[in-house]
């Protein structure tokens, strides 16, 4: 491979020097790349011929990735015709978004005069990439069970479309749900400035919409796409909710980040849980054999659960109106309108003893603190 750089003094006038890079490799030829780079000791790097080799070793090494692939079916998707897209798959989300929050995440304003094209601009995009992204993953997931037959069973395609529509006709409900925990997240949380802050910056609110849309195709049997959905939620917030939970309306998490909620989790209304929330399964030994098992928690309306709290099993039943304290692990039902906490450790403080200095007792400090 050759590159082509060279280095020259600063432009008498401070300009920047333009250039341009050309690569060359056996076969290809490459367009002109412009370029400007900062000085570096002084100097402007614009161009200069370099001579590049590749190692030796290179078709070797090739050859054994390339064979690593076929050693191993689990680990690529050579071949494949039908395969959902994870990178369109967010932009649908991100359109929906846009959807179900008009206003807050536009480059353009829009009034009550145009908000109807814009919705039906909108309704179009997210129409045509849902129904492709629902298409793949329900033929992928027919080749996977029958190899083959998703490549030709146009059946797949009509209920691609049936879930597309019956989606879509669910947003004006998913909007409300929304609203609710947009609600309950600012009536939570005194550091709130208005409910705009929270649709703007708390990524509690970020992850329960990608998990009430992921939640409906779930419901709908989509293969793939909530468990992508729920993912990207979880890289973008640090907060796992998997796309089966059921969790009904004015949610509020505070801070989220560690929370999970297993697949089977029930949540009743107006539940409110802090950062570090373990909603999890007793135990997953039997791997595959729980499948379809109750496995997770359930918790009534009215439940706040603190930071760091575990919760386990699916037979543990949280009552309405419970408060759960930070730290606590429960693996039992607590009946409703009752406090769980767990006994305080003994805390001992002790002063570093000085020249001159005479230490204050710490037991005053830590009466005072209420602890």
């Amino acid at each position: 491979m050759r590159a082509g750089f060279f280095v020259a003094g600063p432009p008498a006038d401070g300009s920047v020097p333009a250039g341009f890079v050309r690569q060359f490799h056996p076969g290809i030829r490459l367009p002109k790349i412009p370029f400007s780079f900062p000085p570096r000791d002084g100097l402007w790097i614009t161009a200069m011929s370099v001579e590049k080799t590749s190692p030796a070793d290179t078709p070797e090494l090739v050859q054994r990735v390339v064979q690593s692939y076929h050693a191993d079916a689990r680990t690529h998707h050579l071949n494949s015709t039908f395969l959902p897209n994870r990178a369109r798959v967010i932009r649908v989300l991100e359109m929906l978004r846009r959807l179900v929050f008009p206003g807050f995440f536009e480059e353009q304003r829009l009034t009550s005069q145009t908000i109807a094209y814009h919705v039906g601009e909108l309704l179009v995009h997210v129409r045509h990439g849902l129904y492709e992204q629902v298409r793949q993953a329900l033929r992928h997931a027919e080749n996977r069970r029958k190899p083959g037959e998703g490549d030709t069973n146009d059946h797949f395609d009509v209920r691609a479309q049936e879930i597309t529509d019956t989606f879509l006709d669910r947003l004006p409900e998913l909007r409300r749900m929304l609203a609710t925990d947009v609600q309950a997240a600012f009536d939570g949380d005194p550091a709130a400035g208005s409910t705009d802050e929270i649709i703007f910056c708390y990524p509690g609110l970020d992850a329960i919409y990608i998990h009430r849309i992921a939640h409906e195709l779930y419901k709908l049997q989509v293969p793939l796409l909530p468990r992508m959905m729920s993912e990207y939620a979880h890289n973008e917030t640090g907060i796992d909710i998997h796309p089966g939970a059921q969790i009904d309306e004015s949610f509020f998490i505070d801070h989220g980040t560690g929370v999970v909620i297993g697949e089977t989790t029930t949540i009743g209304k107006r539940v409110k849980i802090y950062q570090g929330v373990t909603l999890g399964a007793l135990s997953t030994k039997g791997g595959q054999d729980w499948r379809g098992r109750k496995r997770h928690p359930t918790i009534e309306d009215d439940v706040t659960i603190y930071g760091g709290a575990i919760i386990l099993g699916g037979n543990t039943v949280i009552g309405q109106g419970c408060t759960v304290a930070g730290a606590v692990f429960l693996t039992k039902s607590v009946p409703a309108h009752h406090t769980v906490t767990v006994t305080p450790p003994d805390l001992r403080v002790s002063a570093r003893r000085r020249d001159g200095y005479v230490p204050l007792d710490p037991n005053e400090f830590i009466d005072a603190a209420g602890i």
